[in-house]
């Protein structure tokens, strides 16, 4: 590891610790050269690479980080805690590696996407929703947005049903 502090290639390992489910390494290290000590993470890499069909009929591998940006742009200036948000890319990534062998289409992802956000942030949701949707006008978001009303309104008229009983 390359010291971020002088630069030096020459560190040791002080304390290693499993994170995340084992899924990352945490590694407390100290330079040999200036003794400053950081912190490293390594994410165990998936042996098999999956690919994204686009619509385009494309491949490309999938990339975590393309879906992360597109759920915090979604979640901008949103209260949703950063460590839901890392969870919800978790939990969407492992999903795909699990279900899927070597080839997902990218409607896919977005749909999987959309599910979580809609129960997390209405907001985040269409907002997500507008760019995989393509919205060319308004009638279309409200469309969307008539729909999360109605799917509100059923939950909420469920949850006082099951309080009465």
């Amino acid at each position: 590891m390359i010291c971020p502090y002088c630069q030096a290639n020459d560190d040791k390992v002080i304390d290693s610790r499993a994170s995340d489910g084992g899924k990352v390494i945490r590694r407390r290290r100290e330079c040999n050269a200036c003794e400053k000590r950081f912190t490293t993470y390594e994410r165990v890499e998936q042996s098999t690479r999956l690919l994204v069909i686009k619509k385009d009929g494309t491949r490309e591998p999938f990339d975590r980080e393309k879906t992360s940006q597109s759920i915090h742009m979604a979640c901008g200036k949103r209260k949703i805690p950063a460590d839901q948000l890392t969870r919800m890319i978790d939990e969407i990534e492992e999903e795909l590696h699990r279900q899927f062998d070597r080839e997902v289409d990218a409607r896919v992802i977005g749909e999987r996407v959309m599910v979580r956000l809609k129960d997390t942030d209405e907001v985040a949701y269409i907002r997500f929703a507008s760019e995989y949707y393509q919205f060319r006008n308004v009638d279309d978001i409200s469309r969307q947005i008539d729909e999360l009303n109605a799917r509100i309104k059923d939950v909420k008229n469920q949850q006082s049903l099951f309080k009465e009983s």
